[in-house]
């Protein structure tokens, strides 16, 4: 196995909120996303969410409070708590996500 530029994997994420695969670890997908714009209302019902800024700026919104995320901070969302993910008309933000495989197929539900 070789080191992983995360960086060098923006240039892969050509859809927002479409995260490309960085790497597996204790069975977990790492990946790398690019947000645009807002992201729907959704929550994971058996995972918690964590998001890691690795560019630009990104919010958490949640129906009680709103996380703004710089590069280099990382949050984690509680399984069970609706959510949207945020990026500022214009801007882009690249983030890391650490998940089970399929979360975004089976373990999301839209509300």
């Amino acid at each position: 196995m070789s080191a992983v530029n995360l960086t060098s994997l923006f240039s892969g994420c050509t859809a927002p909120w479409q995260p490309v695969l960085a790497a597996r670890y204790n069975g977990l997908e790492v990946m790398v996303g690019k947000g645009e714009g807002s992201y729907p209302w959704h929550k994971h019902e058996h995972t918690d969410d964590l998001f890691l800024v690795l560019k630009g700026r990104l919010v958490l919104e949640m129906r009680d409070q709103q996380v703004a995320l710089e590069a280099g901070d990382l949050y984690v969302i509680p399984r069970g708590v609706e959510h949207r993910p945020v990026v500022a008309e214009g801007e882009e933000a690249y983030f890391l996500l650490m998940e089970p495989p399929l979360t975004a197929e089976q373990g999301t539900t839209a509300v």
